[in-house]
């Protein structure tokens, strides 16, 4: 059993949405590279988000894929990502973390 704090966190990550049109601008830019298939500036991007703070919905591992999204005067790849599940160009569902993995939203259109 997960403790109360990890329980309400993936509750409250699976609630929290945010419209795909009030991300910033990188974002939306990553979000059609996904779509699209890439490709992406960063290697990392794309590889298998391994859900370990258990902030999303529980799946199976390699279900979550994660993906940078630029952060302008960064000198590294900063902390905001979007993580995808399901298919890499047909996702089920994404959601965009500003935070490196402390939150997330989920995005919708």
């Amino acid at each position: 059993m997960l403790p109360n704090g990890a329980a309400q966190a993936r509750e409250s990550a699976a609630a929290a949405v945010v419209a795909l049109a009030e991300l910033p601008p990188e974002a939306v830019k990553t979000h059609r590279l996904i779509l699209s298939g890439g490709p992406f500036p960063y290697s990392k991007d794309g590889s298998v988000f391994g859900n370990r703070e258990r902030m999303l919905p529980p799946q199976k591992r390699g279900f979550y894929r994660e993906y940078t999204v630029r952060t302008p005067g960064a000198r590294n790849r900063g902390a905001r990502r979007i993580v995808c599940g399901g298919q890499p160009t047909a996702p089920e569902a994404c959601y965009y973390s500003a935070d490196h993995y402390a939150s997330f939203r989920r995005i919708v259109e």
